[in-house]
């Protein structure tokens, strides 16, 4: 399944939530899974495990180690996201067709607000990472991970 309906199953795990991240694991022995965050509009984290091939959400988990100025920071970076996690993409894999294997909202050493997506090819299995505006959409940053 896509990491949009692993967030799709994360938001409708939680109510009232937003999409923060999504990042595709797993293993031979647990199998593919996103592991996804989401966030209520006070900045509240919780990770909600989406199974990769059936698409049953756990059951969402709070994130201990988050204080009252992370949820503060967080809570100011949902208003101030126009940009979703899917438009991010998008971007993403117009500039490099691919899956999308991650995607996470961040900010920037130079405190940009920005979508960090992580696109991979089968062509040749590289990791492209695009840093796209969370207000506007443009790319900040492209890499390259050829390992």
């Amino acid at each position: 399944m896509s990491y949009e309906k692993a967030l799709c199953a994360a938001v409708a795990a939680v109510l009232d939530s937003k999409p923060v991240s999504a990042e595709l694991e797993g293993s031979d022995v647990v199998g593919p899974r996103w592991d996804t965050q989401v966030a209520t509009s006070d900045g509240t984290v919780r990770s909600v495990r989406v199974d990769a091939v059936s698409g049953k959400a756990d059951q969402p988990r709070t994130e201990s180690d988050e204080d009252g100025d992370d949820r503060r920071e967080l809570a100011g970076w949902l208003k101030r996201a126009t940009v979703t996690a899917q438009q991010a993409a998008r971007t993403a894999t117009d500039k490099k067709k691919g899956t999308v294997t991650s995607v996470e909202l961040d900010d920037s050493d130079d405190g940009k607000l920005m979508w960090s997506v992580d696109v991979v090819t089968t062509k040749d299995w590289n990791k492209t990472t695009f840093d796209v505006g969370a207000t506007n959409r443009k790319i900040l940053r492209e890499h390259v991970d050829t390992d």
